[in-house]
């Protein structure tokens, strides 16, 4: 009966919100199954002693501030020791090597995506990673390098996530709701995150360290079967959509074949460098928050894993409640005409980029003050929320043709973040945990963070661009009538010709 009534309810449903929380479910679990390991690797290595004195000795000032600490249930004095005698060069590598599969599947992902259809590319490989994440406890005991491939694994089925839903958004999405369904789409990764950092430090504490694995591996699994039942490659192929629901979507784009990827426009396209210098800036930034957090509340603050996972998490919350928020602005902004495209996307990457950078210099000096740290990495976190509205769905205003392709190139730059930000950190660590050495790695995120908003903002463009609607379009601009359709298409715009640029 319940079954029953839920079936009801979607029906009802317009399929383009069906579509969209799918999604929005779908990167739930793609930063679950990615994140989990950052909290249970600490209840999985056994503490080094070694390690432990030089933190304390490094942060005598800690014990002397951090008087509201338990430190009989804290990380100092953890009586429960894990499985594994892993170093911090080993732990880097452990946690860094999602991303060598991660970064592989990027650019044959977006291709593979608008060629052949995005929903069974982004469903299989998240029954990919789902496996292999319920497989991780075997591996880890069988071997590290087991555990490395296993991660691996993972991240090559997770590669073909985020290219596979920008063709998929690039189709469902109408035009004046892109910011918006973009956001909440991918604001399920930033919810995943505080879910996982939160339930895995409980799992962990309370069951053990492989329930992580499982709970979130077996949570993949349900969630592929609805995503099959329920989500259609493109709106023309829902059997249950309205010719309302069609006609918008519909609306300002062409119902054509896809066309010939126009690679030599793409690669030389000054906008698109831009765009994965920023992508790249603000994974940085990112992987800096919430890879190596749980390690510096474990660590620096000594909180224990209850507390650890949950307060890793709160950063993550302010992302997502502040991400859906500035979307809803950001549409309303566009359709106002008030501002150019343009104009807006760096107005809020600006806000996204620069406003964390502030937050992580201001951790830098903040000493070991929890709650002003905490509050400092939280608001970062929620000014992140800005780039949402920012350079991530600028990919699909540059070309709703080829959003894939563009998100799997500039993710493809982006994510070898993913293992240099351990990898950076462990090696910045090796003198120790202290405060001092943290402090480096937050004032390099906050740097590149910079630097990459000033790229953004100087040669970025998120106007369509004149190869953004395909080889047949750009035939016609040779004979004058690109740009007039063009103009028509984007009435509140300034004329994308003007803001394009090649190298």
């Amino acid at each position: 009966m319940l079954l029953l009534t839920a079936w009801n309810v979607i029906i009802v449903i317009p399929a383009r919100y069906v579509f969209a929380l799918l999604g929005f479910f779908g990167f739930f679990n793609v930063y679950a199954m990615r994140v989990n390991l950052s909290v249970a690797i600490i209840a999985m290595v056994k503490p080094s002693n070694n390690s432990n004195v030089t933190a304390v000795e490094g942060n005598l000032a800690c014990h002397e501030l951090l008087e509201d600490i338990n430190y009989e249930n804290s990380s100092l004095t953890k009586s429960t020791e894990g499985e594994f005698p892993w170093d911090s060069t080993v732990q880097g590598t452990v946690l860094g090597a999602f991303f060598y599969g991660y970064v592989i599947t990027q650019v044959p992902g977006g291709l593979f995506a608008e060629k052949y259809g995005a929903k069974w590319l982004f469903g299989g490989g998240m029954l990919l990673t789902s496996l292999f994440t319920l497989l991780t406890p075997i591996a880890a005991r069988w071997n590290v390098w087991a555990l490395v491939a296993a991660r691996v694994i993972e991240g090559l089925g997770e590669g073909v996530a985020f290219p596979a839903m920008n063709t998929l958004i690039g189709q469902w999405a109408p035009k004046l709701e892109r910011s918006r369904i973009g956001s909440f789409i991918y604001t399920g990764s930033n919810i995943g995150t505080v879910v996982t950092l939160a339930v895995s430090g409980v799992l962990s504490n309370k069951v053990g360290w492989p329930a992580v694995f499982y709970v979130f591996g077996a949570l993949g699994c349900v969630w592929f079967v609805l995503w099959a039942i329920l989500v259609f490659e493109t709106p023309e192929v829902h059997p249950r959509i309205s010719k309302e629901e069609l006609d918008l979507i519909r609306e300002g784009r062409e119902n054509k074949a896809r066309p010939p990827t126009p690679w030599k426009s793409i690669l030389t396209s000054i906008p698109l460098w831009a765009l994965a210098i920023a992508h790249t800036g603000q994974s940085w930034g990112f992987y800096t928050f919430f890879i190596q957090m749980p390690m510096y509340l474990s660590n620096i603050l000594h909180f224990d894993l209850n507390k650890n996972g949950v307060l890793s998490a709160l950063p993550n919350l302010m992302l997502s409640l502040i991400s859906i928020v500035v979307s809803i602005l950001a549409d309303k902004l566009r359709k106002s005409g008030k501002l150019r495209i343009t104009v807006i996307r760096k107005i809020f990457n600006t806000i996204g980029f620069v406003g964390p950078a502030l937050c992580l210099v201001a951790v830098s000096f903040s000493g070991c003050r929890p709650t002003l740290i905490v509050a400092l990495l939280s608001l970062g976190m929620g000014l992140n929320g800005f780039a949402y509205s920012g350079f991530i769905v600028t990919h699909v205003d540059m070309s709703p043709d080829f959003a894939g392709t563009l998100y799997g190139i500039t993710n493809f730059f982006s994510n070898f973040t993913g293992f240099l930000v351990p990898a950076y950190v462990g090696w910045i660590m090796q003198e120790g945990q202290t405060v001092k050495n943290w402090a480096i790695v937050f004032i390099t995120a906050s740097i590149v963070l910079s630097v990459a908003a000033i790229v953004y903002d100087s040669f970025c463009s998120a106007e369509l661009q004149p190869w953004g609607v395909g080889e047949k379009n750009d035939k016609d601009e040779k004979n004058g009538k690109a740009r007039t359709s063009k103009k028509e298409e984007l009435p509140m715009e300034e004329d994308p010709y003007s803001c394009s640029s090649k190298l």
